[in-house]
């Protein structure tokens, strides 16, 4: 079985919160925390109830029971009669230590208490309320990632409306096809926003997305390029500080049941219009505040940090770290500007003590040559969480070896359909390389073979069997529910289905292995495409890739796409090294029947790479929503390529 490549001390793990929460319940030794998991998912009224009880749910009214109809997938109802206000959970704390500080890439540094907070969010609550804004109403987010964006959050849930974000990145049309569904109210934008070094003034695209949105009675534009950007040529326009209330009413939160529609997020969009997916308050923090101080360990006072943009679930989870009392750090801009040491300069300055980033961050950051345990004081990160793909056994290496020696790296993985986790850390346990640690705590997490059979040793389809809080209330505009059943139970009956290729392991890990829908299937043999990914991006010159199936003479062929760094071309001596590095270390069935070099990858616009897209292309057909890229022009890269034809 080999050892860990961490563990932590003794001390350490008996101290931590998902121990003790343990040890309060009778559980002990080694096993204690997988002991933990199986109680979670036998007695799961039990277990949310104690979620509940220990981490100090506020609440006006408590729950008659804690699930109805518990076999019900979809169908459970969970906390019945609750009386309680998602913004009043994060607001729970009120003196002038920090809750959030935030840097931008330009430089600049703001800090706010949480009695600044609390009084920001007033204001625009009691805006709001003069706006006419209540109960179901839909406020939109069109804002980078800073602190505008929280506290127009709050004020929303605050008010009973319901908040929907995406990132100034986002084109026209992207825009459109996620905010037109759900028809706001109130639009609050941005006038621009930094990234690479660049100024980028979205005004013209503001205007645009304002005319089309006939909903809208009123947009807030908060001035972040300059003090007082001109405005109007924007539709029903005004700038923040002369939308704040003079003289706001004190804050009241309106009281909500559990599953009372809290956020409105939007899948991929790559396959078609983007799903507008609602999620309910209560489920939403309660998974939440479980993830963060049993998964992460995260306590009052400490720093909690995501690289993230307003359009990726990451930012909700991020969000939620004010109702365990965490100070939030918030960065917009780009992660290597001016260079690769931005993140790191940001966790020693301002002592982090969670960092979060993605999978891609850390392969880039490695072949940046970045060794930030020799240029940073990193004493303060005790936890370094990677998401948005698969992290390869490399990156665990790397990370140990050129980032920290002494630090909790979790792997965690789930999706904007439960804004939140099915596998994730666990900071008592070790750390094994390759591997995700732990399903999470009250979530039948399992692997299905094509049958429908739980396997083990074996990849299938990672599922979830049980019901749990913050499974979707729906879908916008689904009034039968049926978008939503054929979206995650079509394949498996009152089961969740969540579409990546996964194994537990022999010390209750995870491993997942992609999309199921890109898996490739070459003979017959269904192969996850981050074992191909995971040695080709240990061949220095390469930078990145994908790899799709292509129809070939009545079957799949493999076929890997390769960005290079710069000045270098893709000659044979190269195909070989790739190829044999992949034969040498998977199967034969792994090894590419082609290789081809392109310039750029698309990319959605959470950095994860869309093998769908490409797919498609390389196949003459169109993709359904180009407009979910970051980087659309790139697919022109993949069309009528001459090394497809033979």
């Amino acid at each position: 079985m080999g050892e860990p490549i961490w563990r932590p001390d003794p001390e350490r793990a008996a101290g931590t919160q998902i121990a003790r929460f343990a040890a309060e319940r009778g559980f002990a030794g080694p096993d204690a925390v997988a002991a933990l998991w199986r109680w979670s998912i036998d007695h799961p009224e039990a277990f949310w109830r104690e979620v509940w009880n220990s981490c100090g749910v506020v609440a006006s009214r408590q729950a008659e029971r804690v699930l109805d109809n518990p076999d019900a997938m979809p169908g459970a109802r969970w906390f019945p009669g609750a009386r309680l206000n998602f913004a009043q959970n994060l607001l729970r704390r009120r003196d002038n230590t920090p809750a959030i500080v935030f840097v931008g890439e330009d430089g600049r540094r703001r800090e706010l208490s949480w009695d600044d907070l609390w009084f920001l969010v007033e204001r625009l609550a009691t805006a709001f309320r003069r706006e006419g804004v209540g109960l179901d109403d839909r406020i939109a987010g069109y804002l980078p990632n800073f602190p505008e964006t929280i506290i127009g959050m709050l004020a929303t849930s605050a008010v009973g409306a319901i908040w929907s974000s995406c990132s100034p990145d986002f084109g026209v049309r992207g825009v459109l096809d996620r905010f037109g569904q759900i028809e706001p109210k109130i639009l609050l934008a941005v006038d621009g926003y930094f990234y690479g070094g660049k100024r980028i003034d979205i005004r013209p695209k503001l205007a645009e997305v304002v005319a089309e949105l006939k909903s809208v009675e009123k947009v807030v534009v908060v001035p972040f390029l300059d003090e007082r950007p001109e405005i109007g040529a924007i539709r029903n326009a005004v700038l923040l500080p002369d939308f704040l209330a003079r003289e706001p009413e004190p804050l009241r939160f309106e009281q909500l049941p559990f599953d009372y529609p809290l956020y409105v997020l939007y899948s991929s969009g790559t396959t078609g219009m983007p799903k507008p997916i609602v999620h309910g308050q209560g489920g939403t923090l309660l998974q939440h505040l479980k993830e963060h101080r049993f998964h992460c360990d995260l306590r009052p006072g400490e720093r909690l940090f995501y690289y993230t943009t307003c359009g990726w679930m990451m930012w909700n989870w991020l969000a939620s770290g004010l109702a365990s009392e965490a100070t939030l750090v918030l960065y917009d801009g780009s992660p290597f500007h001016p260079g690769p040491e931005v993140l790191w300069d940001l966790a020693e300055r301002e002592r982090i003590t969670i960092l979060g980033t993605s999978a891609k961050y850390l392969q880039a950051l490695e072949k940046a040559g970045a060794t930030p345990i020799a240029s940073h004081d990193l004493t303060s990160v005790k936890a370094i969480l990677s998401t948005g793909s698969p992290l390869l056994a490399e990156s665990f290496d790397y990370v140990y070896g050129k980032i920290k020696k002494d630090v909790h790296l979790a792997s965690i993985s789930g999706g904007t359909d439960i804004v939140s986790c099915f596998v994730l850390g666990n900071p008592a346990g070790p750390v094994w390389r390759g591997e995700i640690q732990m399903r999470g705590l009250g979530m039948a997490v399992d692997i299905f073979d094509e049958q429908g059979r739980p396997v083990r040793g074996q990849r299938g389809e990672l599922v979830c069997t049980k019901p749990f809080p913050s499974m979707p209330i729906g879908f916008w505009n689904d009034p039968d529910g049926s978008r939503y059943r054929k979206s995650y139970f079509a394949r498996f009956p009152s089961v969740w289905c969540h579409g990546d290729w996964a194994e537990l392991t022999e010390h209750g890990g995870i491993v997942i292995y992609g999309r199921s829908d890109a898996v490739l299937n070459p003979g017959g043999v269904r192969i996850g495409t981050a074992e191909i990914y995971r040695q080709v991006e240990q061949i220095d010159e390469v930078l990145e890739s994908v790899c799709v199936g292509q129809e070939w003479e009545g079957d799949i062929r493999v076929v890997l796409f390769v960005k290079l760094r710069e000045g270098i071309v893709l000659d044979d001596s190269l195909r070989e090294r790739i190829r044999r590095r992949i034969r040498e270390n998977t199967t034969p069935r792994h090894v590419p029947a082609k290789i081809v070099q392109v310039a750029d990858i698309p990319r959605t616009m959470s950095g994860k790479i869309s093998e769908l897209a490409v797919r498609d292309v390389i196949h003459g057909r169109s993709v359904a929503n180009v407009e979910a890229l970051a980087n659309p022009q790139a697919l022109d890269l993949f069309r009528d390529l001459p090394e497809l034809r033979s």
